[in-house]
C-alpha cells in the first residue's frame, strides 16, 4: 500500500503528500517512494513542488524500528541520502509545508526542499543525540549550510526542539503562518513560481546549489555557462522582447 501520494494540480504545482500513520515516520519503503516520485518530477517537471505531511504532522522522523547495528544504520543513511538527494535535484523550486513536528529525518526531508513554510507553534529539531546517535539523513550537512556551524551544533548536540517563531529568526524556516494557512500558503507561492520562467528558475537553482559545494571561481564558471544556456529558451526571448516593448513585469512565460 502506498504511503505517498503525488498530485499534479491544474496550476502547475505538484503536491507530494506523506500518508504514513501516525506521524509520517520515514521508513526505507517510504523513502523509496519519495525517490521514485522525485525521479518522475525530474523527468517531467511541474511548475513547482510542495511537500506536505498533512494537517497534523509533517514528519516526526525516521522509523526507529529499522535501526539495528552499524551496517543497518549505513543502509538507512544511504536510503535517506538517495531519496533526499533526488528530491533536492528536482529542477524546480520545492517548498516544505510544515505543521506539527519536523524532527530528525522529518527535518532532514524539509531541509532537502528549497524553502520551508511552517505553522505557528510547529516544532523542528534534530533530536538524534537523545538516542545516543547523530543525524544520518543529511542533517549535519544541510542544516549547517542553512543556519551556520554554531547554530547547527547547538541543535544537533543538544537535541533541542525550536518552535517556528525561533526557527525563522535563525533562517531555518522562511515563512511562519497560522496552521490552517500553511498548505495553501505554500501552494499559492508555488503557483506564482509555476506561472513564471520555470526553466530559468531551474537553472538558477542549479547554479546556487552547485556553487555552494565548490569555490567561488568554480561557481562563477558554472554561472557563465548557465547564463549562456538560458538564452536558448523561448522564455528568454519572450521576456527580453516584453521588457523592451512594455517594460518590466509584463511578460507571459510558457515554461520553455
Amino acid at each position: 500500500m502506498s504511503e505517498l501520494s503525488l498530485e499534479r494540480r491544474p496550476d502547475g504545482v505538484a503536491v507530494l503528500r506523506l500518508e504514513r500513520p501516525k506521524l509520517n515516520p520515514l521508513s526505507r519503503s517510504l523513502l523509496g517512494e519519495i525517490g521514485e516520485a522525485a525521479a518522475e518530477l525530474t523527468e517531467r517537471p511541474p511548475g513547482a513542488v510542495v511537500v506536505w505531511g498533512g494537517e497534523r504532522c509533517f514528519s516526526a522522523g525516521a522509523d526507529v524500528s529499522e535501526f539495528a547495528g552499524p551496517e543497518r544504520a549505513r543502509q538507512v543513511a544511504g536510503a535517506f541520502h538517495a531519496a533526499l538527494g533526488a528530491l533536492s535535484a528536482i529542477p524546480r523550486m520545492t517548498v516544505a509545508a510544515i505543521t506539527g513536528y519536523a524532527l530528525g529525518g522529518g527535518l532532514e526531508l524539509a531541509l532537502a526542499c528549497d524553502l520551508r513554510f511552517a505553522a505557528e507553534g510547529a516544532r523542528l529539531g534534530q533530536p538524534e543525540i537523545l538516542l545516543g546517535i547523530i543525524p544520518g539523513g543529511g542533517g549535519t550537512q544541510r542544516l549547517t549550510r542553512l543556519v551556520g556551524a554554531s547554530r547547527a551544533k547547538d541543535l544537533v548536540l543538544t537535541g533541542r526542539q525550536v518552535r517556528a517563531e525561533e526557527a525563522i529568526g535563525m533562517g531555518l524556516v522562511d515563512r511562519v503562518l497560522p496552521a490552517e494557512e500553511v498548505f495553501e500558503g505554500a501552494c499559492g507561492y508555488a503557483a506564482e513560481l509555476a506561472a513564471g520562467a520555470v526553466v530559468a528558475q531551474g537553472l538558477a537553482k542549479r547554479a546556487i546549489d552547485t556553487g555552494l559545494s565548490g569555490g567561488l571561481e568554480e561557481g562563477l564558471a558554472l554561472e557563465r555557462e548557465l547564463f549562456g544556456e538560458v538564452f536558448a529558451t523561448k522564455d528568454a526571448s519572450t521576456g527580453i522582447r516584453s521588457f523592451l516593448e512594455e517594460g518590466p513585469g509584463k511578460a507571459r512565460f510558457q515554461g520553455r
